[in-house]
């Protein structure tokens, strides 16, 4: 098992990340203090294959936690969910002492975030994300939010974990397409921080694929620490954390036109980063051979490089409403070569909407 310091002051948290090693929560909860009411917030294909044993473990140190289910996936992230949820709570009578577990992927760990961090102005809150692209990125970091029909994670805010438990042993279940999802992040964080994490990307493809359990540890544990350096460096996002945004602002922009059916949050990734690398290479920044290179490893993971169902008008019109703007000027966070990102104030419109027009299928 290694574990990452996410190093904020009194806020600091460690992600532990290893294979086969949800049976430590409970030890792991009790030495942080489990609280006066326990709840495990959970969407009901995660509990059917996950939920006893996280359970059993919580209670073999006489922590009984109560279960609250959540719909899956996006449909977690809205409005009438996080009511529902927090009258769970109520009903419970939980108190400030309370203690919410996520036990899902990103959109689990985003509305039990959000939901830990405004019910009585906050409660603690630990992480376990069932999910690759939630272990090496959702979370980590504190970012948590639900979702407006106009504009993805619009209603939320930064609210940190006391502590994070990736077991790779959880990934083995996943659906070929949510492995790919996952990926799509694992190659937001080499193409924008780490040269060398996108090489292993290219080259241990089949292992990856496989989920090999060495080689997937070494890489949600490079993201991991990736990430956590950037959050360290800018906590509430007012700087140098945008550049784990590549990707996402025209990728948020897919998801909410095709309202959020069209595409899952990583294959909206994955076209947001095939548009945006297009946008850098019509600045000047990346390299035609570069943006190819990006595609095809896109491409290789399964995950889409062309968008259908779009215009590109919706997908500019919603790029305005994105948290990313500032006065009214576009912010996009774009590679300025494989391995290192920069953030582009303000890019020509004419550029954008040119790029998001190459991507658009026939």
């Amino acid at each position: 098992m290694q574990t990452v310091m996410v190093n904020l002051g009194a806020r600091s948290y460690p992600v532990y990340i290893g294979h086969g090693i949800l049976p430590k929560l409970g030890g792991l909860v009790r030495s942080i203090g489990a609280g006066d009411v326990v709840a495990l917030v959970t969407a009901p294909p995660v509990r059917r294959l996950y939920g006893k044993a996280a359970e059993e473990t919580l209670l073999k140190e006489g922590i009984n936690p109560e279960v609250l289910e959540v719909p899956d996936g996006e449909m977690a992230k809205t409005p009438e969910v996080f009511m529902e949820v927090v009258g769970g709570l109520l009903a419970l009578n939980a108190g400030r002492g309370t203690l919410i577990i996520s036990l899902g992927g990103g959109c689990v760990g985003d509305l039990a975030g959000f939901v830990a961090a405004t019910y009585m102005r906050g409660v603690n809150l630990v992480h376990i994300p069932t999910t690759l692209l939630a272990q090496v990125d959702s979370s980590v970091g504190g970012k948590v939010a639900i979702n407006h029909p106009d504009a993805k994670n619009l209603i939320g805010t930064v609210y940190q974990p006391r502590l994070v438990l990736s077991d790779t042993a959880l990934l083995k279940t996943l659906p070929p397409r949510e492995v790919g999802c996952g990926m799509a992040e694992l190659i937001k964080c080499g193409a924008m921080l780490d040269y060398r994490l996108l090489e292993s990307l290219e080259s241990d493809r089949d292992d990856l694929l496989r989920l090999d359990g060495t080689r997937l540890e070494e890489v949600v544990s490079t993201a991991v620490r990736l990430k956590a350096g950037v959050v360290m460096g800018d906590e509430l996002d007012y700087g140098g954390r945008m550049l784990l945004n590549f990707g996402h602002t025209i990728g948020h922009a897919i998801e909410a036109a095709t309202a959020y059916e069209g595409y899952s949050h990583g294959e909206a990734i994955a076209l947001g980063m095939v548009a945006e690398a297009k946008i850098s290479r019509a600045l000047g920044l990346m390299s035609e051979t570069e943006v190819e290179r990006l595609k095809e490893l896109i491409s290789t993971y399964g995950l889409p490089t062309r968008v259908n169902g779009v215009t590109p008008e919706s997908i500019t019109q919603l790029i305005a409403h994105d948290k990313k703007v500032k006065s009214g000027r576009w912010r996009i966070s774009l590679p300025k070569k494989l391995g290192e990102g920069t953030v582009v104030e303000d890019p020509p419109r004419e550029v954008v909407l040119s790029a998001i027009r190459e991507v658009i299928g026939d």
